[in-house]
């Protein structure tokens, strides 16, 4: 029994699922997005009572999995339609710095040539006003969490956050273990 595809799936007014064969689509406020499906999996749609069921053929180990699967990312969907996803990040080193050009996010951290992100469609990059010398937070935000989240994980593959000094780029909400460095006793 799969916990979290058992589980209906509530969407609220103002958004529209629509079950065609092997993919779904969510409709809302902020955007459409698409998802295909397993032919495996049935998915029941009740606009009275703004629900969606997902049931699965047999009780093999691949058709289990998916049917948590495919409800998971339903209900992102509906979540990043009606809400959206941001993800926050922070530069933080002496000389780190990130400049928005256009819609290309322009990176210097600490190599010796800048490094130019251009997001895929559907995802923002953002730089609120910084007032901290020590470090500067851009967000990076969408309606595909999927998106989103590989957007901000390529960021911080630029510049990972080193473990002794604390430079590099971090997630907004991510601590970063210092480690001591060596040390030598005097003789």
């Amino acid at each position: 029994m799969s916990r979290v595809g058992n589980k209906p799936v509530a969407f609220p007014s103002g958004v529209t699922v629509t079950v065609g064969a092997q993919e779904f689509t969510v409709k809302g406020p902020k955007g459409e997005l698409r998802q295909q499906y397993d032919s495996r999996i049935k998915i029941a749609v009740d606009n009275a009572a703004k629900q969606a069921v997902f049931t699965r053929d047999g009780n093999q180990k691949e058709a289990r999995a998916l049917h948590g699967l495919y409800r998971s990312l339903m209900n992102n969907m509906i979540i990043g339609v009606t809400q959206g996803y941001e993800r926050r990040l922070r530069i933080v080193g002496t000389g780190y710095r990130v400049e928005l050009t256009g819609k290309t996010l322009v990176i210097q951290a600490g190599y010796c040539h800048p490094v130019h992100f251009t997001p895929v469609a559907g995802v923002e990059i953002e730089l609120p006003k910084s007032t901290s010398r020590e470090y500067m937070d851009f967000i990076v935000r969408g309606i595909d969490k999927q998106k989103v989240m590989e957007a901000a994980a390529q960021l911080r593959r630029v510049r990972p956050p080193d473990l002794y000094k604390g430079k590099g780029i971090r997630y907004g909400d991510e601590k970063v273990r210092r480690l001591e460095g060596k040390s030598f006793a005097s003789a």
